[in-house]
């Protein structure tokens, strides 16, 4: 994951890597410290190490067409808003929870970035739609075959 994210000059900023093509800058991505949830002992109450990202589809640097699919994906963690809302609290470090939410986020890009194939209508061919009708007439006839037998 640390090579996802890059560190460029004084002028470029950092950045989430997610193709060749496309990458977050990490100013359009918010991330505040919370405090965990669950059983953790005295630490989880003290520290906190878990991790709210936040990044808004709308007001960010990606192509258009990723911001579409995006909004298209029907996922739980985007919001009606177009807000992308990750919580990461696995880890026991913030840097990790943050390293954790940004392959995530990573993630659902990726899986947005995806055009998925057009789907072209096709027909059966002559012989398969004979043999389908063919098998329907046997079965039609042993059945019909299955009634009383009358001498």
């Amino acid at each position: 994951m640390d090579d996802a994210i890059e560190f460029g000059g004084p002028d470029a900023g950092a950045q989430l890597r997610i193709s060749a093509a496309v990458a977050i800058p990490l100013a359009e991505i918010a991330c505040t410290a919370i405090r965990a949830q669950g059983a953790g002992g005295q630490n989880v109450n003290k520290v906190a190490s878990a991790i709210h990202l936040r990044f808004d589809i709308g007001a960010s640097s990606l192509p258009g067409a990723i911001k579409a699919r995006l909004l298209c994906l029907g996922d739980q963690r985007i919001t009606r808003g177009g807000v992308v809302v990750i919580k990461a609290q696995t880890a026991r470090t913030q840097e990790a929870n943050r390293a954790e939410a940004l392959a995530r986020l990573r993630a659902l890009v990726v899986q947005a970035m995806h055009v998925p194939k057009t789907r072209r209508a096709t027909q059966p061919t002559r012989a398969s739609q004979r043999r389908r009708l063919d098998g329907k007439t046997r079965r039609g006839q042993l059945k019909a075959s299955r009634g009383k037998v009358t001498e």
